[in-house]
């Protein structure tokens, strides 16, 4: 209590303590401070957390799924992350290519993704045209799928249009020809 606004007598649960004997979720691993990355690593190995303020350990057994859409090899390289933290953290990789990839997945996950925010919005579900479809699969994604769901969930919201055609997706001003091709997109 005190430690920091905001603080709660008795202190409060955080994330590792909340997913003891479950698992935690790690989003963009990759952009993690070098401070942070410590702190974890210890978490990891020794298995107990301190809450701010506290001076005794908490254990935990959590199991920790982490993702990263940048070059964890190129970040050890750079020294912006730990590669004892890597080494802890990928027992088991998977590699998720873009969606630019794998494009006869666009159509699905887009009618997924369609069909759930037409229901969340409590609109029909609007018919995709040839064109549109093929106009999804060609474009670049850089984005990747969070891009794809801003163009969907942009589309339920501004559009009442019972058919999606080339002209309803260009309307939403997230098409632009010029950015398609991968030779003129600027990768950071």
């Amino acid at each position: 209590e005190g430690s920091f606004s905001g603080a709660q007598k008795g202190g409060k649960l955080g994330l590792f303590e909340l997913a003891h004997k479950g698992t935690i979720f790690l989003d963009e691993i990759g952009e993690m401070p070098l401070p942070l990355q410590a702190k974890l690593l210890r978490v990891l190995q020794e298995k107990n957390i301190r809450r701010i303020g506290d001076n005794k350990l908490i254990p935990v057994d959590v199991r920790v799924i982490s993702a990263t859409n940048v070059s964890m090899k190129q970040k050890i390289a750079e020294g912006s992350f730990r590669n004892d933290l890597y080494y802890r953290i990928s027992l088991l990789e998977l590699r998720l290519p873009p969606l630019r990839e794998r494009p006869e997945d666009i159509e699905l996950i887009f009618r997924q993704m369609l069909q759930r925010f037409c229901r969340e919005a409590g609109r029909p579900v609007p018919v995709l045209t040839n064109q549109a479809i093929q106009m999804l699969k060609e474009h670049y994604w850089l984005g990747n799928v969070r891009e794809l769901r801003n163009v969907c969930e942009r589309l339920v919201v501004l559009s009442s249009a019972q058919a999606v055609d080339e002209e309803a997706l260009r309307d939403l001003h997230l098409f632009f020809p010029e950015r398609e091709s991968p030779r003129t997109v600027e990768v950071e």
